[in-house]
């Protein structure tokens, strides 16, 4: 039911009190000041405060301001014995969940408690899935102790609090998704919506629709009124990836919110008005798509108030263990398989190749690796056959020798069917004798 402490100068009041209220399921705790009440709530986990208004040492009214600074979460009725309109009003300002007169309102106190308690309970549900968003989506996420990310996440963290636009620059695959909804979730705008879109995905009449929203009958198809991403993200903050790829008639409309707050949906006449943060990102050297009329200059102005650049993978090498036993870890447990740990061979295969798709390449090696594994230790024969070749280039397979290719793509296919050789040869349309020579002439791993 949870904890209430009663404060009160009357003994035998708050003896009476306690008992009616024990006998309701709560545990009681009692205290005579607002100073002795205030000791044990620093060391007790305190639900609900039974505070009198009038105290030796100070007034109820005030102490719920104090108290709500400290704990928040903590819900505080007043009793008073002497019913006053503008204590009451004050108390509720500060935070108080009621205020009831002694004697008058006693039938009140206990549907109060029960009401109060559920709040509380409330509250701290909403506070603890608020911390697991916060390490799921927050800076907690971003893993690394190699300078460069450690510089990246320090700009981020500087930035966050703050209402700016934000461009982050990097390669496919670095994790610009994550930074944004790192940087969103250390804003003020973290109890609101982060909406992602990726400008690529979609043609230049559908990404208009997608951002900005539509009317009704403003094109084939539109048979209802729609909302665009822009105005789902008010209060909140929107993410623009690839913003290099919008064409430029919409970078004007973009360009129009940022100066103005405000944007016309399609097929409207009157604008609507947003408050949104926009946070950017690209792969693409916008300087040179300026100097090339792809992009607005004064958008990219706009938009490159404050930039961060993120590092590729091949320049953060030292992380990769880290992030790759954090990637063993997630999906070991979403696949219900105990594996624990990647042999050193393993390791030195995935610091030795240049991860041209970064972080997210990394990722999804490692999960096709947990499915292939049928031990607790990841080795080198669940790789892909492109990074269990040796290490010195002049051994690498050569994407031009027929041979090379001829192993690469019979090695996949015997991935794809898990290693059933008469699948295999089905799916590869040759004789199941041709593919044992092969794979013995290639020393393929099946």
């Amino acid at each position: 039911m949870g904890t209430v402490l009663l404060i009160d100068d009357e003994e035998k009041l708050r003896s009476l009190l306690s008992r009616i209220i024990v006998l309701e399921g709560y545990t009681v705790l009692e205290a005579s000041s607002l100073k002795a009440g205030l000791k044990i709530i620093d060391k007790e986990m305190v639900d609900i405060v039974l505070c009198d208004v009038k105290l030796p040492d100070g007034t109820g009214v005030d102490f719920v301001h104090t108290l709500k600074q400290k704990y928040p979460l903590i819900e505080i009725i007043l009793l008073t014995a002497y019913g006053n309109i503008a204590d009451g009003i004050q108390a509720m300002k500060y935070g108080a969940f009621d205020y009831i007169t002694k004697g008058d309102d006693n039938d009140r106190i206990i549907p109060l408690l029960t009401k109060a308690s559920e709040k509380a309970q409330l509250q701290k549900r909403i506070s603890l899935l608020e911390k697991q968003v916060g390490k799921r989506y927050g800076f907690d996420s971003i893993l690394g102790t190699s300078p460069l990310i450690i510089d990246a996440v320090s700009l981020a963290k500087k930035v966050a609090p703050a209402n700016t636009t934000v461009l982050l620059l990097g390669e496919t695959g670095t994790g610009k998704e994550v930074f944004a909804q790192a940087i969103h979730a250390g804003s003020k705008r973290a109890g609101h919506f982060f909406m992602a879109l990726n400008c690529s995905a979609f043609t230049k009449e559908l990404l208009e629709s997608e951002i900005f929203g539509h009317k009704a009958g403003a094109f084939t198809g539109a048979n209802k009124d729609k909302r665009g991403l822009i105005e789902e993200a008010h209060l909140g903050t929107l993410f623009l990836d690839e913003i290099g790829e919008m064409p430029v008639e919409l970078q004007a409309k973009l360009l129009r919110v940022l100066e103005t707050n405000e944007f016309i949906k399609v097929g409207d006449t009157k604008t609507t008005k947003v408050d949104v943060r926009i946070i950017a990102a690209t792969n693409r050297d916008l300087g040179i798509e300026v100097r090339s009329g792809k992009f607005r200059e004064d958008l990219f102005y706009r938009l490159n108030v404050f930039t961060i650049s993120l590092p590729a993978l091949r320049d953060r090498k030292k992380d990769i263990p880290l992030l790759a036993n954090y990637f063993l870890q997630l999906f070991a447990q979403k696949t219900n398989q105990r594996i624990q740990s990647m042999d050193d061979p393993f390791l030195e295969h995935l610091q030795a190749h240049d991860w041209k798709g970064n972080i997210r390449e990394l990722k999804n090696v490692i999960e096709r690796a947990v499915i292939l594994a049928d031990n607790s230790e990841l080795t080198v024969t669940n790789l892909p056959i492109e990074l269990q070749a040796p290490h010195n280039k002049s051994q690498t397979l050569s994407a031009f020798d027929l041979a090379s290719v001829e192993k690469l793509h019979i090695q996949r296919v015997l991935n794809h069917t898990k290693g059933n050789k008469t699948e295999a040869a089905r799916l590869l349309n040759i004789g199941l004798t041709t593919l044992y020579r092969k794979i013995e002439e290639y020393q393929i791993i099946s």
